[in-house]
């Protein structure tokens, strides 16, 4: 390396990608060098004294919590900034230092990326899941508020803000399990692969891997360091989550600008010039939210893509940057879509007579002519001359029977008046017994069956914050533990030396008086 002035090629890049990386990887890669130390003491690779001073050294570093260097040429990067440090920690020369033996800095990034990616999904599964209790909340609360459901931005059918939420709280089931299968693939060690190839020492990865929380171990050591494919997964699902909440937001914007719902006053902005507005931008910040989230991912897609397969910078240090702001962006994007739905209230859902007018009840009205006898397509057809006529709420008993004729001939007086009634009687929507349907009931049992799948999912994230931190408490325990038996060791080493000199004394002593 070199010293100020920089070079072009340290300055724009190892510079700017070390103020990248820093701050992420430094923490994570001490963490990771304390289990690897431990590991290589326990297997006799590292003496002890060497190994404690090590781990004195390393824990000092963990306690230090001043802002990392600036760049200045004197290292390479994050992973030589340790080695630096950690020299300095020790009092010893670079030279002296074990903690690369049987190590790469291959595996340890390919470690320390997915200790940092796991660590971040587990807050970002956090926030999913706190989100799907807010929907579920709202959708069993407001699961008998009847609103107009549209298709290609048409009114379409009846439906109810309860029935509309539950159908995104099941995505957001789904994608909470995608997310918790996630961090199960993540959650495995490529520590002790290498650079890619092991070594012959005789390492124990299994016991770096348990120390770290790990799961278990990446079974080959090539794809340990060349494998990205979990990197993609991370920028893909991210991407696909919030591709779906940003549907809910345009609908959400849709339902205030019509005042179905209320605008919660906590996340709105006021206009500049017109002091009667407040503009709910948030969700039109979640849609773009979602976009930059998708391009993160293509950017991941395109560098992983570009990259050969083995150790690529490509595929590894150029994609983390996308990869850890698309973790920030998706644990904000669901803060503020929790946030906002908590906080949302029906105000003016549309009345019966705009349902009716809106054409959104004919095929309950079709269905009902079916329940009678009438082939679909001919009740279809007849409610199509209806409605040519004019709108349902017009509707007649002989001007039904009129709109029959040549169709569906001999319409009895009940299959009539059950036309004109689901014709103008949104509400009926509210009874149906379709078990995924908007019924109210069918939607309460839907969000008590989402429920379930939300605990389900909840428990696992226990699990493996469990394991984590009784794999941290583990690592401090035996850290400490080694560092102890050095001093005790040192201690009794120094009164063994001093109780030898005293006996070597005595023994002058005598010797001197037997002399006299």
């Amino acid at each position: 390396m070199s010293t100020p002035p920089l070079t072009t090629y340290q300055r724009h890049h190892l510079r700017p990608t070390y103020d990248h990386h820093v701050g992420y990887l430094f923490p994570a890669m001490v963490r990771a060098s304390q289990a690897h130390v431990v590991m290589l003491t326990e297997q006799g690779l590292v003496p002890a004294d060497r190994g404690a001073r090590l781990l004195r050294g390393l824990a000092e570093l963990r306690a230090d919590d001043t802002p990392a260097p600036e760049f200045d040429g004197t290292f390479e990067d994050t992973y030589y900034l340790l080695e630096k440090r950690l020299a300095e920690a020790c009092g010893i020369p670079a030279s002296e230092l074990d903690v690369q033996m049987a190590r790469s800095r291959n595996d340890l990034d390919a470690g320390v990326f997915r200790m940092l990616l796991r660590d971040q999904l587990v807050g970002v599964l956090e926030r999913v899941l706190a989100t799907g209790t807010t929907v579920l909340d709202a959708a069993h609360r407001y699961a008998d508020v009847v609103i107009t459901g549209y298709t290609h931005r048409r009114p379409a059918q009846p439906t109810t803000i309860g029935h509309a939420l539950a159908g995104y709280a099941e995505a957001l089931a789904g994608e909470a399990v995608a997310y918790a299968d996630l961090i199960d693939a993540l959650n495995t060690s490529p520590l002790g692969s290498c650079a890619f190839a092991g070594t012959d020492l005789d390492i124990a990865p299994a016991r770096v891997a348990e120390l770290l929380g790990f799961g278990g171990l990446v079974t080959n050591s090539y794809e340990a360091v060349a494998g990205a494919d979990h990197l993609v997964r991370v920028g893909t699902l991210n991407a696909q989550a919030l591709a779906t909440g940003a549907r809910l937001a345009r609908t959400l914007m849709d339902w205030l600008s019509w005042r179905w719902v209320t605008t919660p006053g906590d996340f709105t902005q006021g206009s500049s010039i017109m002091p009667q507005k407040r503009n709910p931008v948030v969700l039109e910040h979640l849609v773009s939210m979602a976009g930059a989230t998708a391009a993160d991912a293509a950017s991941v897609l395109n560098n992983v893509g570009a990259a050969w397969w083995e150790d690529s910078n490509n595929a590894t240090t150029d994609v983390q940057v996308r990869l850890w702001e698309s973790n920030d962006r998706t644990d904000r994007f669901f803060a503020l879509l929790g946030g906002f739905l908590a906080e949302i209230e029906p105000l003016e859902p549309p009345s019966a007579e705009e349902i009716v007018a809106s054409g959104a009840t004919t095929t309950a009205a079709a269905d009902a002519l079916t329940r009678h006898g009438v082939p679909f397509r001919a009740a279809h057809s007849v409610v199509g001359r209806l409605v040519r006529g004019g709108a349902p709420g017009t509707w007649t008993v002989d001007g039904v029977r009129a709109a029959a004729e040549g169709i569906a001939d001999g319409l009895d007086d009940a299959a009539i008046e059950d036309l004109i009634a689901a014709a103008v009687r949104p509400a009926q929507v509210l009874d149906r017994a379709q078990v995924d349907g908007p019924g109210t009931q069918a939607v309460r049992a839907q969000v008590a069956t989402l429920r379930v799948a939300f605990d389900g999912v909840a428990g696992r994230l226990d699990a493996v914050r469990d394991r984590l931190a009784r794999a941290d408490a583990a690592l401090d325990a035996v850290a400490a533990e080694r560092v102890s038996l050095d001093a005790a060791a040192a201690e009794r080493a120094g009164l063994d030396a001093a109780a030898a000199e005293r006996a070597g004394l005595d023994a002058a002593v005598a010797a001197e008086r037997a002399a006299r």
